[in-house]
């Protein structure tokens, strides 16, 4: 059985911010061969996605946000996502060197 996959609009906004920053670094060609093998591996995610590790941030957020690394070493990224029912969310893509995300302080400015 597939599961749907749906990606944020701050995964989105992560994943062009990656991409520009892996143009200006390295050149366009790069960028979009890294793209579509990202792409390709959030895809994969249609089957069997708890076959992914609980990711650091699953306890400070006490939800089950599962990541897949895609890259090598250093240049990892980490997709995080969670599953709800039968859909696969894709939250967050990060560089792997990125400090852990920490759910946001809740204060009385914000309401």
């Amino acid at each position: 059985m597939k599961y749907a996959v749906e990606v944020t609009e701050t995964a989105e906004a992560e994943l062009d911010a990656a991409c520009r920053w892996l143009r200006d670094e390295y050149s366009l060609a790069y960028a979009v061969r890294w793209r579509e093998g990202l792409l390709d591996a959030i895809g994969a995610l249609e089957t069997f996605p708890e076959r992914c590790p609980l990711a650091p941030e699953a306890r400070s957020f006490r939800r089950k946000i599962r990541q897949l690394l895609y890259g090598e070493r250093h240049g990892a990224y980490r997709l995080l996502f969670e599953i709800r029912e039968r859909t696969v969310f894709v939250l967050h893509i990060r560089h792997g060197a990125r400090r852990h995300l920490n759910p946001p302080m809740e204060s009385d400015d914000d309401e």
